[in-house]
């Protein structure tokens, strides 16, 4: 079992919890960006860089995701892929998606692409704030916890 990272967009906060919890439990953890991204130096962290273009991350992502994973990523198309494939994904803002809520998570982010695209200006989503680290944080514990049982 592995966390992979989907990094591009992550914030710092998130992977600075991330790295606490790989150094902490040993679980093996990898960033995967298509931009060079400093980690700890440890056995079981790993830095994994991609080419650029539309949706290369998202893709080395899925293809070596193995059921049971957990990936990190706020990328709606992506979480819909990796609970596909039978893996686990959680939102930097502690959102765990699931098969129950991922269609109409999917559904909303259409209709706002189609708004957008009209000419209408929705703006970008808050600024991630103490409650979303918490949620997060209580979300990969309790993930980390089964994983150890």
């Amino acid at each position: 079992m592995r966390i992979w990272v989907d990094a591009d967009a992550c914030p710092v906060v998130i992977k600075e919890i991330l790295f606490r919890a790989a150094e902490r439990t040993g679980i093996k953890l990898t960033l995967v960006a298509n931009h060079f991204i400093v980690v700890p130096a440890r056995k079981n962290i790993h830095f994994l860089q991609v080419s650029t273009g539309f949706d290369v991350a998202d893709n080395e992502i899925v293809q070596r995701l193995d059921e049971g994973d957990l990936v990190i990523t706020g990328d709606i198309p992506l979480a819909a892929e990796v609970i596909e494939k039978g893996g686990k994904a959680l939102s930097p803002r502690g959102e765990l998606f699931s098969p129950d809520t991922i269609k109409s998570r999917l559904s909303m982010r259409d209709l706002m692409e189609t708004l957008r695209a009209s000419g209408i200006q929705s703006g970008g989503p808050p600024p991630l704030n103490q409650s979303d680290r918490q949620a997060f944080a209580n979300h990969l514990d309790r993930f980390l916890r089964q994983y150890k049982s």
